[in-house]
């Protein structure tokens, strides 16, 4: 139900991204600039990062207008042929979306030293010198919406679902986990990998079998399989976290707040750098101080909570506290204790 409110919302924001609509008077007079975007398996539609740089994308076409298509990729071996339509088709930037297709695009990008390439979460191939990567501190909004939910548990007991093992998700569960222990040192995180970012079935069951357990916030990082999370909280009424943007609207009751990755704002800006000609090639970091990442401050935070927490962003941003996002930082501080890794 909730990927068909996806399908429907996103086929309304295209509909009147065409007519000139989306958040301006009068759509820009075209321009000569074509980007094109290539998602990751969760499709454009994944409630989380890919619709989050769709939004970007279409608002520059409004505004700046730019030309901007996207093409989904059902599986892994999707990402090559998807770019090279782009590269056929002369797009002036090809955008990878997710640290998944960072290999394509490296390949890609050695093969066609003139073209422009952008990679969101992955720096891997940052020498490159046509290749943008496109980073952000996901810990330090993980670190906030832990502490949101270390002081928000009634029970003591809270629930991670990641959607997938890798560096750039570890560092997701290692900043909420230390966020939430900063909060409430005695809190229980339960913790679990769907290792998918498209089955919202996987990740509803995991939530359910963490609430039966006693968990009474959830925050996901798992993209679509993340609004199953949100269902399972919403049915069991309890609070859910959402991540990438503020995910409350699909559950105004229940998602107390979400880790922000300011896809959309990044992937304008990408566009306002190709029309300025002023493309930056290497890696550029999104975080707390040009606020690239945050929290959603929504309503259902109570006052003390939002006042600790903008306390805690405050440290954070003056390096009084340093949130982990490698093993051996987390560890360092709290110990063997996060088990997905």
């Amino acid at each position: 139900m909730l990927k068909k409110l996806f399908s429907i919302l996103l086929t309304a924001t295209m509909i009147l991204s065409m007519m000139g609509c989306g958040g301006t008077e009068d759509a820009a007079a075209d321009s000569d600039f074509k980007v094109g975007m290539v998602t990751s398996v969760g499709g454009v539609n994944d409630g989380s990062y890919s619709q989050s740089a769709w939004e970007g994308l279409t608002k520059a076409q409004n505004e700046l207008g730019v030309k901007v298509t996207y093409l989904e990729s059902k599986t892994d071996a999707d990402y090559a042929s998807n770019i090279e339509t782009f590269i056929d088709e002369e797009y002036d930037v090809i955008m990878g979306v997710g640290f998944q297709l960072a290999d394509a695009i490296a390949e890609a990008a050695t093969t066609y030293p003139d073209q422009k390439f952008v990679i969101i979460d992955d720096s891997t191939y940052a020498d490159l010198p046509n290749l943008a990567c496109l980073m952000f501190e996901q810990a330090q909004a993980s670190y906030l919406v832990g502490y949101i939910a270390g002081m928000t548990t009634q029970t003591d007991n809270i629930g991670f679902v990641l959607g997938m093992i890798s560096p750039v998700m570890h560092e997701f569960g290692y900043g909420y986990t230390a966020g939430v222990l900063a909060a409430n040192p005695d809190a229980k995180i339960q913790m679990a990998d769907a290792n998918s970012f498209v089955d919202s079935a996987i990740g509803k069951s995991i939530a359910t079998s963490m609430i039966t357990s006693g968990a009474d916030v959830i925050f996901h990082a798992a993209a679509g399989t993340g609004l199953g999370v949100i269902e399972a909280c919403k049915e069991s009424n309890i609070y859910a976290i959402g991540v990438d943007f503020d995910q409350n609207y699909l559950a105004p009751e229940h998602v107390i707040t979400s880790a922000l990755k300011k896809v959309n704002e990044v992937a304008y800006i990408v566009c306002e750098q190709v029309v300025n000609d002023s493309f930056k090639t290497g890696i550029t970091v999104y975080d707390l101080s040009n606020e690239g990442v945050g929290y959603a401050d929504c309503d259902l935070i109570s006052e003390d909570v939002r006042t600790a927490v903008e306390e805690v962003k405050a440290k954070i941003l003056s390096g009084e506290i340093v949130v982990p996002k490698t093993k051996a930082d987390f560890e360092a501080l709290h110990g063997d204790i996060y088990t997905l890794d």
